[in-house]
Protein backbone atom coordinates (compact mmCIF):
# COMPACT_ATOMS: atom_id res chain seq x y z
CA UNK A 1 0.00 0.00 0.00
CA UNK A 2 1.36 3.58 -0.97
CA UNK A 3 2.59 5.88 1.83
CA UNK A 4 -0.49 8.43 0.21
CA UNK A 5 -3.14 5.81 0.88
CA UNK A 6 -1.82 4.68 4.17
CA UNK A 7 -2.08 8.34 5.19
CA UNK A 8 -5.36 8.63 3.76
CA UNK A 9 -6.86 5.35 5.33
CA UNK A 10 -5.03 6.76 8.62
CA UNK A 11 -7.23 9.75 8.64
CA UNK A 12 -10.60 8.18 7.12
CA UNK A 13 -10.16 6.06 10.28
CA UNK A 14 -9.63 8.71 12.70
CA UNK A 15 -12.56 11.01 11.52
CA UNK A 16 -14.80 8.05 11.83
CA UNK A 17 -14.15 7.22 14.99
CA UNK A 18 -14.05 10.90 16.16
CA UNK A 19 -17.59 11.11 14.26
CA UNK A 20 -18.43 7.85 16.22
CA UNK A 21 -17.70 9.21 19.15
CA UNK A 22 -20.31 12.25 18.88
CA UNK A 23 -23.01 10.62 17.03
CA UNK A 24 -22.38 7.71 19.78
CA UNK A 25 -22.79 10.40 22.76
CA UNK A 26 -25.44 12.42 20.99
CA UNK A 27 -27.96 9.12 21.01
CA UNK A 28 -27.08 8.33 24.36
CA UNK A 29 -27.80 12.09 25.34
CA UNK A 30 -31.00 12.45 23.51
CA UNK A 31 -31.97 9.06 24.83
CA UNK A 32 -31.66 11.07 28.61
CA UNK A 33 -34.79 12.94 27.71
CA UNK A 34 -32.51 16.09 26.88
CA UNK A 35 -33.53 19.06 24.49
CA UNK A 36 -30.84 18.96 21.97
CA UNK A 37 -32.93 17.33 19.25
CA UNK A 38 -32.97 21.83 18.38
CA UNK A 39 -29.83 22.90 18.20
CA UNK A 40 -28.21 24.92 21.50
CA UNK A 41 -26.83 28.77 20.54
CA UNK A 42 -23.24 29.46 21.56
CA UNK A 43 -24.18 33.05 22.26
CA UNK A 44 -21.40 34.43 24.02
CA UNK A 45 -18.79 32.26 22.63
CA UNK A 46 -15.95 29.66 24.37
CA UNK A 47 -13.24 30.46 26.57
CA UNK A 48 -10.62 28.98 28.48
CA UNK A 49 -8.70 29.73 31.80
CA UNK A 50 -6.67 28.82 35.10
CA UNK A 51 -3.95 27.03 32.69
CA UNK A 52 -1.91 24.34 34.53
CA UNK A 53 0.99 21.83 32.66
CA UNK A 54 -1.43 19.19 32.37
CA UNK A 55 -5.05 20.85 32.84
CA UNK A 56 -6.99 23.56 31.81
CA UNK A 57 -10.58 25.26 32.13
CA UNK A 58 -12.62 24.93 29.11
CA UNK A 59 -16.04 27.22 29.26
CA UNK A 60 -18.83 27.74 27.34
CA UNK A 61 -22.87 29.23 27.21
CA UNK A 62 -25.40 27.01 25.62
CA UNK A 63 -28.75 27.63 25.37
CA UNK A 64 -31.57 26.16 23.55
CA UNK A 65 -33.99 29.37 21.99
CA UNK A 66 -37.12 29.53 23.75
CA UNK A 67 -36.78 26.62 26.41
CA UNK A 68 -35.36 26.36 29.65
CA UNK A 69 -34.47 22.72 29.28
CA UNK A 70 -31.20 21.40 30.30
CA UNK A 71 -28.81 21.39 27.12
CA UNK A 72 -25.93 18.19 27.25
CA UNK A 73 -22.71 18.91 25.92
CA UNK A 74 -19.83 16.99 24.67
CA UNK A 75 -16.91 19.22 24.92
CA UNK A 76 -13.49 18.10 22.78
CA UNK A 77 -9.93 18.82 23.09
CA UNK A 78 -7.47 18.27 20.12
CA UNK A 79 -4.11 19.11 18.82
CA UNK A 80 -5.49 20.21 15.30
CA UNK A 81 -8.22 23.03 14.73
CA UNK A 82 -9.52 20.33 12.44
CA UNK A 83 -10.52 18.10 15.38
CA UNK A 84 -9.29 14.97 13.35
CA UNK A 85 -7.80 12.94 16.40
CA UNK A 86 -9.08 13.61 20.19
CA UNK A 87 -6.28 14.06 22.67
CA UNK A 88 -9.48 14.79 25.42
CA UNK A 89 -13.30 14.69 25.45
CA UNK A 90 -16.29 14.06 27.88
CA UNK A 91 -19.58 15.34 28.71
CA UNK A 92 -20.79 18.52 30.89
CA UNK A 93 -24.60 20.11 30.87
CA UNK A 94 -25.35 23.55 30.35
CA UNK A 95 -28.36 23.96 32.90
CA UNK A 96 -30.71 27.03 33.94
CA UNK A 97 -29.53 27.21 37.90
CA UNK A 98 -26.05 28.35 36.48
CA UNK A 99 -27.72 30.62 33.59
CA UNK A 100 -26.62 27.81 31.13
CA UNK A 101 -23.10 28.14 31.54
CA UNK A 102 -20.74 25.61 31.85
CA UNK A 103 -16.96 24.71 32.53
CA UNK A 104 -15.00 21.32 32.80
CA UNK A 105 -11.54 20.65 33.66
CA UNK A 106 -9.74 19.26 31.05
CA UNK A 107 -6.82 17.01 31.97
CA UNK A 108 -4.51 14.40 30.67
CA UNK A 109 -2.95 17.52 28.62
CA UNK A 110 1.13 17.93 27.86
CA UNK A 111 3.25 21.04 28.94
CA UNK A 112 3.41 24.31 26.55
CA UNK A 113 1.18 23.11 24.17
CA UNK A 114 -1.42 24.62 22.03
CA UNK A 115 -4.76 22.92 21.96
CA UNK A 116 -7.96 23.78 19.96
CA UNK A 117 -11.21 22.94 22.15
CA UNK A 118 -14.82 23.44 21.12
CA UNK A 119 -18.17 22.35 22.82
CA UNK A 120 -20.47 19.56 20.23
CA UNK A 121 -24.40 19.27 21.15
CA UNK A 122 -26.50 15.93 20.65
CA UNK A 123 -27.41 17.52 16.94
CA UNK A 124 -23.85 17.78 16.18
CA UNK A 125 -24.15 21.34 16.39
CA UNK A 126 -20.43 23.03 17.26
CA UNK A 127 -19.29 25.73 19.18
CA UNK A 128 -16.85 28.39 18.13
CA UNK A 129 -13.81 27.01 17.99
CA UNK A 130 -11.47 28.21 20.92
CA UNK A 131 -7.18 27.98 21.14
CA UNK A 132 -6.08 27.40 24.75
CA UNK A 133 -2.26 26.38 25.92
CA UNK A 134 -1.04 24.93 28.99
CA UNK A 135 1.52 26.29 31.19
CA UNK A 136 5.05 26.11 29.97
CA UNK A 137 7.59 23.07 30.69
CA UNK A 138 10.31 23.77 33.05
CA UNK A 139 12.75 24.30 30.68
CA UNK A 140 10.92 27.25 29.10
CA UNK A 141 12.97 30.17 27.80
CA UNK A 142 10.51 32.69 27.38
CA UNK A 143 6.49 33.45 28.10
CA UNK A 144 4.78 36.41 26.30
CA UNK A 145 1.41 37.09 28.08
CA UNK A 146 -0.80 40.26 28.30
CA UNK A 147 -2.28 42.06 31.50
CA UNK A 148 -5.34 43.72 31.51
CA UNK A 149 -8.01 45.73 34.36
CA UNK A 150 -10.86 47.86 34.26
CA UNK A 151 -12.94 47.51 31.13
CA UNK A 152 -16.18 50.05 31.49
CA UNK A 153 -18.75 48.68 28.84
CA UNK A 154 -20.16 52.02 28.61
CA UNK A 155 -17.05 54.12 28.23
CA UNK A 156 -16.44 53.33 24.96
CA UNK A 157 -14.82 50.19 22.66
CA UNK A 158 -12.76 47.14 23.59
CA UNK A 159 -9.83 48.54 21.19
CA UNK A 160 -7.28 47.14 23.64
CA UNK A 161 -8.79 43.11 23.59
CA UNK A 162 -8.82 43.85 19.93
CA UNK A 163 -5.17 44.31 20.19
CA UNK A 164 -3.92 42.04 22.34
CA UNK A 165 -5.41 39.01 20.33
CA UNK A 166 -3.27 39.86 17.68
CA UNK A 167 0.07 40.86 19.46
CA UNK A 168 1.26 37.32 19.79
CA UNK A 169 0.42 36.55 23.52
CA UNK A 170 0.08 33.47 24.78
CA UNK A 171 -1.75 34.11 28.04
CA UNK A 172 -4.08 36.92 29.39
CA UNK A 173 -4.23 38.04 32.77
CA UNK A 174 -6.79 40.37 33.99
CA UNK A 175 -6.43 41.82 37.43
CA UNK A 176 -10.04 42.82 37.96
CA UNK A 177 -13.00 45.53 36.97
CA UNK A 178 -14.17 43.17 34.53
CA UNK A 179 -17.18 44.49 34.33
CA UNK A 180 -18.59 47.66 36.66
CA UNK A 181 -22.10 47.57 38.27
CA UNK A 182 -23.22 51.05 37.71
CA UNK A 183 -26.50 52.02 35.69
CA UNK A 184 -27.47 53.73 32.56
CA UNK A 185 -28.35 56.92 33.90
CA UNK A 186 -25.73 59.14 31.93
CA UNK A 187 -24.65 61.09 35.01
CA UNK A 188 -23.00 58.17 35.87
CA UNK A 189 -19.42 57.45 35.85
CA UNK A 190 -18.00 56.76 32.46
CA UNK A 191 -21.73 56.70 30.79
CA UNK A 192 -21.60 60.11 28.92
CA UNK A 193 -21.06 59.09 25.65
CA UNK A 194 -22.53 55.48 26.12
CA UNK A 195 -25.94 55.99 23.81
CA UNK A 196 -23.83 58.22 21.08
CA UNK A 197 -21.76 54.90 20.74
CA UNK A 198 -24.32 52.32 21.51
CA UNK A 199 -23.00 51.38 24.92
CA UNK A 200 -26.20 51.99 27.39
CA UNK A 201 -25.12 49.54 29.85
CA UNK A 202 -28.11 46.67 30.80
CA UNK A 203 -29.91 46.10 33.27
CA UNK A 204 -30.61 50.44 33.95
CA UNK A 205 -30.48 49.93 37.27
CA UNK A 206 -27.05 49.16 39.35
CA UNK A 207 -26.78 45.48 39.75
CA UNK A 208 -27.94 43.42 42.75
CA UNK A 209 -30.30 40.32 42.21
CA UNK A 210 -28.56 37.75 41.14
CA UNK A 211 -30.38 38.48 37.42
CA UNK A 212 -29.16 41.96 37.29
CA UNK A 213 -25.00 40.46 37.83
CA UNK A 214 -26.14 37.86 35.41
CA UNK A 215 -27.83 40.04 32.99
CA UNK A 216 -24.67 42.31 33.09
CA UNK A 217 -21.94 39.39 32.22
CA UNK A 218 -24.04 37.98 29.58
CA UNK A 219 -23.70 42.27 28.49
CA UNK A 220 -20.32 42.55 28.60
CA UNK A 221 -19.27 38.48 27.01
CA UNK A 222 -21.83 39.71 23.57
CA UNK A 223 -19.06 41.93 22.84
CA UNK A 224 -17.16 40.73 19.94
CA UNK A 225 -13.42 42.00 20.59
CA UNK A 226 -13.79 40.06 23.97
CA UNK A 227 -15.47 36.81 22.95
CA UNK A 228 -12.65 36.52 20.40
CA UNK A 229 -9.58 37.28 23.26
CA UNK A 230 -11.73 34.77 25.07
CA UNK A 231 -11.25 31.95 22.30
CA UNK A 232 -7.59 33.35 21.36
CA UNK A 233 -5.89 32.19 24.68
CA UNK A 234 -6.20 31.41 28.09
CA UNK A 235 -7.08 34.13 31.07
CA UNK A 236 -6.10 34.31 34.39
CA UNK A 237 -8.87 36.32 36.21
CA UNK A 238 -8.76 37.80 39.99
CA UNK A 239 -11.78 39.95 41.04
CA UNK A 240 -11.27 43.73 42.04
CA UNK A 241 -14.51 46.04 43.49
CA UNK A 242 -16.34 46.38 40.33
CA UNK A 243 -17.34 43.32 40.34
CA UNK A 244 -18.71 43.29 43.77
CA UNK A 245 -19.50 47.47 44.38
CA UNK A 246 -17.06 50.06 43.95
CA UNK A 247 -14.38 50.65 46.81
CA UNK A 248 -15.62 47.04 48.45
CA UNK A 249 -13.93 45.76 51.43
CA UNK A 250 -15.14 42.20 53.87
CA UNK A 251 -18.04 43.99 55.11
CA UNK A 252 -19.60 46.77 52.62
CA UNK A 253 -18.70 49.04 49.83
CA UNK A 254 -18.92 52.89 48.61
CA UNK A 255 -21.27 52.36 46.34
CA UNK A 256 -23.90 49.99 48.13
CA UNK A 257 -27.09 51.46 50.20
CA UNK A 258 -28.07 48.49 52.81
CA UNK A 259 -31.86 50.57 52.85
CA UNK A 260 -32.15 50.93 49.36
CA UNK A 261 -29.80 47.42 47.73
CA UNK A 262 -30.36 44.78 51.41
CA UNK A 263 -28.04 42.62 53.16
CA UNK A 264 -24.17 43.51 51.78
CA UNK A 265 -23.63 39.71 52.65
CA UNK A 266 -26.21 38.56 50.34
CA UNK A 267 -25.18 40.31 47.52
CA UNK A 268 -21.12 39.71 47.58
CA UNK A 269 -22.45 36.24 47.46
CA UNK A 270 -24.40 36.78 44.48
CA UNK A 271 -21.36 38.64 43.00
CA UNK A 272 -19.25 35.70 43.69
CA UNK A 273 -21.94 33.14 42.12
CA UNK A 274 -21.94 35.12 38.97
CA UNK A 275 -18.17 35.74 38.84
CA UNK A 276 -17.89 31.88 38.91
CA UNK A 277 -20.48 30.87 36.46
CA UNK A 278 -19.07 33.19 33.87
CA UNK A 279 -15.53 33.27 34.17
CA UNK A 280 -13.25 30.46 33.67
CA UNK A 281 -11.64 30.20 36.71
CA UNK A 282 -10.98 27.28 38.21
CA UNK A 283 -12.42 27.59 41.94
CA UNK A 284 -10.24 26.82 44.45
CA UNK A 285 -13.16 26.07 47.33
CA UNK A 286 -16.24 24.97 46.04
CA UNK A 287 -18.04 25.56 49.77
CA UNK A 288 -16.50 29.00 50.16
CA UNK A 289 -16.53 31.05 46.24
CA UNK A 290 -14.75 33.97 48.17
CA UNK A 291 -11.84 32.56 47.90
CA UNK A 292 -10.01 32.95 44.68
CA UNK A 293 -6.13 33.58 45.39
CA UNK A 294 -4.20 30.85 43.85
CA UNK A 295 -1.01 30.08 42.13
CA UNK A 296 1.07 29.17 38.64
CA UNK A 297 3.99 27.89 38.06
CA UNK A 298 5.57 29.37 34.57
CA UNK A 299 8.24 26.93 34.09
CA UNK A 300 11.05 27.86 35.70
CA UNK A 301 10.73 31.43 34.28
CA UNK A 302 8.39 32.66 37.02
CA UNK A 303 5.74 31.82 39.58
CA UNK A 304 2.42 33.73 39.51
CA UNK A 305 0.81 34.69 42.95
CA UNK A 306 -2.88 35.95 42.24
CA UNK A 307 -3.97 37.43 45.17
CA UNK A 308 -7.57 38.95 46.26
CA UNK A 309 -6.54 42.54 48.19
CA UNK A 310 -10.70 43.04 48.16
CA UNK A 311 -12.85 40.73 48.90
CA UNK A 312 -11.38 38.07 51.46
CA UNK A 313 -10.03 40.35 53.95
CA UNK A 314 -9.66 43.90 53.27
CA UNK A 315 -10.81 46.53 56.72
CA UNK A 316 -12.54 48.82 55.67
CA UNK A 317 -10.65 51.84 54.17
CA UNK A 318 -9.15 55.29 55.68
CA UNK A 319 -11.29 57.04 53.37
CA UNK A 320 -14.42 55.79 53.82
CA UNK A 321 -15.17 57.21 57.08
CA UNK A 322 -16.11 60.76 55.50
CA UNK A 323 -13.77 62.75 57.03
CA UNK A 324 -12.99 66.66 55.37
CA UNK A 325 -9.56 65.43 54.26
CA UNK A 326 -10.57 62.30 52.75
CA UNK A 327 -9.03 60.03 55.79
CA UNK A 328 -5.21 61.59 55.82
CA UNK A 329 -5.30 62.79 59.32
CA UNK A 330 -7.19 59.14 60.51
CA UNK A 331 -4.12 57.63 58.25
CA UNK A 332 -1.15 59.71 59.81
CA UNK A 333 -2.07 59.18 63.63
CA UNK A 334 -2.38 55.01 61.99
CA UNK A 335 0.98 54.79 60.75
CA UNK A 336 2.53 57.00 63.44
CA UNK A 337 1.19 55.38 66.16
CA UNK A 338 1.32 51.77 65.32
CA UNK A 339 -2.66 51.54 65.26
CA UNK A 340 -2.30 50.47 61.89
CA UNK A 341 -0.80 47.04 62.15
CA UNK A 342 -3.85 45.59 62.58
CA UNK A 343 -5.04 47.17 59.09
CA UNK A 344 -5.33 44.84 56.23
CA UNK A 345 -5.78 44.51 52.38
CA UNK A 346 -5.50 40.74 53.15
CA UNK A 347 -6.17 38.18 55.72
CA UNK A 348 -3.22 36.91 58.05
CA UNK A 349 -4.02 33.40 56.04
CA UNK A 350 -3.97 34.57 52.86
CA UNK A 351 -0.48 36.53 53.51
CA UNK A 352 0.64 33.49 55.26
CA UNK A 353 -0.14 31.52 51.69
CA UNK A 354 1.47 34.85 49.91
CA UNK A 355 5.28 34.51 51.75
CA UNK A 356 5.17 30.77 51.99
CA UNK A 357 4.84 30.25 48.30
CA UNK A 358 7.44 33.15 47.08
CA UNK A 359 9.67 31.24 49.80
CA UNK A 360 9.26 27.62 48.23
CA UNK A 361 9.35 28.77 44.11
CA UNK A 362 12.44 28.25 42.66
CA UNK A 363 11.35 30.16 39.73
CA UNK A 364 13.83 33.13 38.92
CA UNK A 365 11.14 35.48 39.51
CA UNK A 366 8.24 36.14 41.62
CA UNK A 367 5.18 38.63 39.74
CA UNK A 368 1.93 38.94 41.95
CA UNK A 369 -1.51 39.48 40.39
CA UNK A 370 -2.96 42.55 42.17
CA UNK A 371 -5.54 44.64 42.00
CA UNK A 372 -4.53 47.48 43.76
CA UNK A 373 -0.96 50.01 43.06
CA UNK A 374 1.11 48.39 45.60
CA UNK A 375 4.05 51.28 45.11
CA UNK A 376 4.11 53.91 47.30
CA UNK A 377 2.51 56.85 45.49
CA UNK A 378 3.20 59.69 48.01
CA UNK A 379 2.70 63.22 46.84
CA UNK A 380 4.65 66.48 48.51
CA UNK A 381 1.56 67.99 51.07
CA UNK A 382 1.80 71.25 49.53
CA UNK A 383 0.26 69.99 46.35
CA UNK A 384 -2.19 67.58 47.97
CA UNK A 385 -3.01 71.15 49.84
CA UNK A 386 -3.46 72.87 46.93
CA UNK A 387 -5.51 70.06 45.08
CA UNK A 388 -7.92 69.80 47.98
CA UNK A 389 -8.69 73.38 47.83
CA UNK A 390 -9.34 73.51 44.23
CA UNK A 391 -11.30 70.43 44.62
CA UNK A 392 -13.24 72.14 47.23
CA UNK A 393 -13.53 75.32 45.48
CA UNK A 394 -12.79 75.01 41.56
CA UNK A 395 -12.03 78.48 41.10
CA UNK A 396 -9.90 79.63 38.18
CA UNK A 397 -7.24 80.85 41.11
CA UNK A 398 -7.24 77.55 42.89
CA UNK A 399 -6.91 75.83 39.44
CA UNK A 400 -3.61 78.00 39.09
CA UNK A 401 -3.08 77.44 42.76
CA UNK A 402 -2.48 73.13 42.01
CA UNK A 403 -0.14 74.06 38.99
CA UNK A 404 1.85 76.71 41.18
CA UNK A 405 2.91 74.48 43.92
CA UNK A 406 3.95 71.74 41.81
CA UNK A 407 6.30 73.98 39.51
CA UNK A 408 7.46 75.27 43.11
CA UNK A 409 8.19 71.96 44.37
CA UNK A 410 9.30 70.67 41.15
CA UNK A 411 11.95 73.23 40.49
CA UNK A 412 13.02 73.18 44.56
CA UNK A 413 14.01 69.22 43.52
CA UNK A 414 15.93 70.05 40.63
CA UNK A 415 18.06 73.01 42.29
CA UNK A 416 21.00 71.34 43.79
CA UNK A 417 20.65 71.89 47.77
CA UNK A 418 23.53 73.94 48.45
CA UNK A 419 21.95 76.53 45.92
CA UNK A 420 18.17 76.01 47.51
CA UNK A 421 16.58 78.99 48.98
CA UNK A 422 14.78 78.82 52.42
CA UNK A 423 11.28 78.14 51.06
CA UNK A 424 12.87 75.46 48.30
CA UNK A 425 14.48 73.77 51.15
CA UNK A 426 11.38 73.91 53.12
CA UNK A 427 9.15 72.33 50.20
CA UNK A 428 11.89 69.17 49.34
CA UNK A 429 12.50 68.92 53.29
CA UNK A 430 9.74 65.80 54.14
CA UNK A 431 9.68 67.39 57.58
CA UNK A 432 8.16 70.48 56.65
CA UNK A 433 6.83 69.36 53.89
CA UNK A 434 5.38 65.31 54.43
CA UNK A 435 4.76 62.99 51.60
CA UNK A 436 1.28 61.75 51.73
CA UNK A 437 -0.72 59.11 49.52
CA UNK A 438 -3.30 60.53 47.12
CA UNK A 439 -5.22 57.10 47.16
CA UNK A 440 -5.80 55.52 50.37
CA UNK A 441 -8.34 52.52 48.56
CA UNK A 442 -4.53 51.24 47.44
CA UNK A 443 -1.76 49.39 49.01
CA UNK A 444 -0.87 53.23 50.28
CA UNK A 445 -4.05 52.85 52.76
CA UNK A 446 -2.36 49.75 54.67
CA UNK A 447 1.08 50.72 54.86
CA UNK A 448 1.89 48.41 57.65
CA UNK A 449 0.92 45.14 56.30
CA UNK A 450 2.87 45.75 52.70
CA UNK A 451 6.19 46.78 54.90
CA UNK A 452 5.20 43.28 56.50
CA UNK A 453 4.95 41.60 52.86
CA UNK A 454 8.22 43.36 51.68
CA UNK A 455 10.14 43.25 54.24
CA UNK A 456 9.55 39.05 54.39
CA UNK A 457 10.33 38.81 50.45
CA UNK A 458 13.72 40.85 51.11
CA UNK A 459 14.73 38.77 53.44
CA UNK A 460 14.45 35.90 51.11
CA UNK A 461 16.00 37.63 48.52
CA UNK A 462 13.33 37.12 46.34
CA UNK A 463 12.92 39.21 42.41
CA UNK A 464 9.95 40.54 43.01
CA UNK A 465 7.56 42.21 40.26
CA UNK A 466 4.25 43.24 40.48
CA UNK A 467 1.52 43.27 38.19
CA UNK A 468 -1.59 45.96 39.56
CA UNK A 469 -4.63 47.74 37.97
CA UNK A 470 -7.25 49.79 39.27
CA UNK A 471 -5.58 53.33 39.04
CA UNK A 472 -7.06 53.64 35.24
CA UNK A 473 -3.85 55.33 34.65
CA UNK A 474 -0.27 53.58 33.03
CA UNK A 475 2.74 53.40 35.94
CA UNK A 476 6.34 52.01 36.18
CA UNK A 477 7.37 52.08 39.89
CA UNK A 478 10.09 50.91 42.25
CA UNK A 479 8.81 49.08 45.60
CA UNK A 480 10.18 50.51 48.48
CA UNK A 481 10.06 49.72 52.04
CA UNK A 482 8.85 53.14 54.51
CA UNK A 483 12.77 53.24 54.80
CA UNK A 484 13.07 53.35 50.91
CA UNK A 485 15.10 50.46 50.09
CA UNK A 486 13.83 49.19 46.71
CA UNK A 487 12.48 45.61 46.91
CA UNK A 488 11.12 44.77 43.50
CA UNK A 489 9.46 46.84 40.66
CA UNK A 490 5.87 47.18 39.72
CA UNK A 491 3.67 47.62 36.39
CA UNK A 492 0.94 48.40 36.31
CA UNK A 493 -1.42 49.19 33.49
CA UNK A 494 -3.70 51.59 31.84
CA UNK A 495 -7.70 50.67 31.43
CA UNK A 496 -9.16 49.42 28.70
CA UNK A 497 -12.07 51.79 28.75
CA UNK A 498 -12.50 53.30 31.87
CA UNK A 499 -11.48 57.34 32.41
CA UNK A 500 -8.17 58.24 33.89
CA UNK A 501 -6.52 61.00 35.19
CA UNK A 502 -7.10 62.74 32.06
CA UNK A 503 -11.11 62.83 32.57
CA UNK A 504 -10.32 65.50 35.51
CA UNK A 505 -8.40 67.85 33.47
CA UNK A 506 -5.41 66.30 35.10
CA UNK A 507 -4.05 64.61 31.76
CA UNK A 508 -0.88 66.40 31.38
CA UNK A 509 0.10 65.61 35.17
CA UNK A 510 2.55 62.17 33.89
CA UNK A 511 5.50 64.61 33.57
CA UNK A 512 5.10 65.77 36.23
CA UNK A 513 4.73 62.78 38.59
CA UNK A 514 7.94 60.60 36.22
CA UNK A 515 9.92 63.83 36.53
CA UNK A 516 10.09 64.12 32.50
CA UNK A 517 8.74 67.32 32.87
CA UNK A 518 11.78 68.67 34.24
CA UNK A 519 14.24 65.98 32.30
CA UNK A 520 12.29 65.30 29.03
CA UNK A 521 12.48 62.17 27.66
CA UNK A 522 14.93 60.78 30.62
CA UNK A 523 12.84 58.12 32.74
CA UNK A 524 13.66 57.31 36.61
CA UNK A 525 15.43 60.39 37.31
CA UNK A 526 13.71 60.69 40.71
CA UNK A 527 12.98 64.19 40.08
CA UNK A 528 9.36 64.02 39.65
CA UNK A 529 6.51 64.66 42.54
CA UNK A 530 6.25 60.54 43.39
CA UNK A 531 9.93 59.82 44.46
CA UNK A 532 9.54 56.23 43.54
CA UNK A 533 7.42 56.73 40.37
CA UNK A 534 9.12 56.28 36.71
CA UNK A 535 7.13 56.14 33.71
CA UNK A 536 3.52 57.47 33.79
CA UNK A 537 0.73 57.95 31.12
CA UNK A 538 -2.02 59.53 32.72
CA UNK A 539 -3.63 59.76 29.09
CA UNK A 540 -4.35 56.92 26.96
CA UNK A 541 -6.08 54.01 27.15
CA UNK A 542 -4.58 50.24 26.86
CA UNK A 543 -2.91 47.39 28.34
CA UNK A 544 0.25 45.45 29.03
CA UNK A 545 2.28 43.12 27.02
CA UNK A 546 4.63 41.55 29.01
CA UNK A 547 7.91 38.85 28.13
CA UNK A 548 9.76 36.89 30.75
CA UNK A 549 13.04 35.02 30.46
CA UNK A 550 15.23 34.18 33.55
CA UNK A 551 17.56 36.65 32.70
CA UNK A 552 14.52 39.69 32.38
CA UNK A 553 11.46 40.87 32.56
CA UNK A 554 10.10 43.51 30.16
CA UNK A 555 6.62 45.39 29.57
CA UNK A 556 5.87 47.08 27.18
CA UNK A 557 2.64 49.65 27.41
CA UNK A 558 0.30 48.93 24.59
CA UNK A 559 -2.19 52.13 24.12
CA UNK A 560 -5.05 52.67 21.85
CA UNK A 561 -5.39 55.99 19.94
CA UNK A 562 -9.25 55.60 20.53
CA UNK A 563 -11.77 54.08 22.69
CA UNK A 564 -14.37 55.77 20.92
CA UNK A 565 -14.86 54.68 17.58
CA UNK A 566 -13.77 51.12 16.17
CA UNK A 567 -11.12 51.79 13.78
CA UNK A 568 -8.31 52.50 15.59
CA UNK A 569 -4.40 52.63 16.06
CA UNK A 570 -2.16 50.63 18.54
CA UNK A 571 1.13 51.79 19.28
CA UNK A 572 3.93 51.31 22.74
CA UNK A 573 3.74 54.19 24.81
CA UNK A 574 7.11 52.74 26.77
CA UNK A 575 9.42 49.72 26.66
CA UNK A 576 11.02 49.17 30.03
CA UNK A 577 13.15 45.99 30.95
CA UNK A 578 14.00 44.97 34.12
CA UNK A 579 17.39 42.72 34.46
CA UNK A 580 17.81 39.68 37.19
CA UNK A 581 20.53 41.97 38.28
CA UNK A 582 18.31 44.83 38.72
CA UNK A 583 19.19 47.29 36.23
CA UNK A 584 16.51 49.25 34.11
CA UNK A 585 16.16 50.23 30.69
CA UNK A 586 13.43 52.01 28.75
CA UNK A 587 12.94 52.83 24.91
Amino acid sequence: MSQMHKDRRKFLIQSAGAVAAITTTSTALVACGGSSAVAAEYRYGVASGDPLADRIMLWTHAKVPNSNESVPLTWQVSNSSAFDTLVATGSVTATADKAFTTKVDATGLAAGNTYYYRFVDAVRNASPVGTTRTLPAANATSVKFAVFSCTLYSAGYFNAYDAAAKSGAQYAIHLGDYIYEYGADPAKFGNTDAAALGRVTAPANDIVSLDDYRTRYALYRADPNLQALHAAMPWITVWDDHEFANNAWVDGAENHNSTTQGNWATRKAIAARVYHEWMPIRTPDATNLLKIYRRFDFGNIFTLHMVDTRIEGRDKQYDAYGDADGGLSRYAGALTSGADANHRMMSTTQQAWLTTGIAASTAAWQIMGNQDIMARMWFPGNVLQASAAAIASPTAANQQGVLKSISDFLTAKATPAAARTATQAALVSTSTNPRLPYNLDSWDGYPIQRETILQTVKAMGKKLVTLSGDSHNAWFANLTTLAGEKVGVEFAGSSVTSPGFESVGLGTLGSSLDGTAVLPGVQGSGMGLVDDLNYADTIRRGYLLMTATTAAVKGEYVFVDTIKSKTYVASTGKTVTVAASGDVTYA
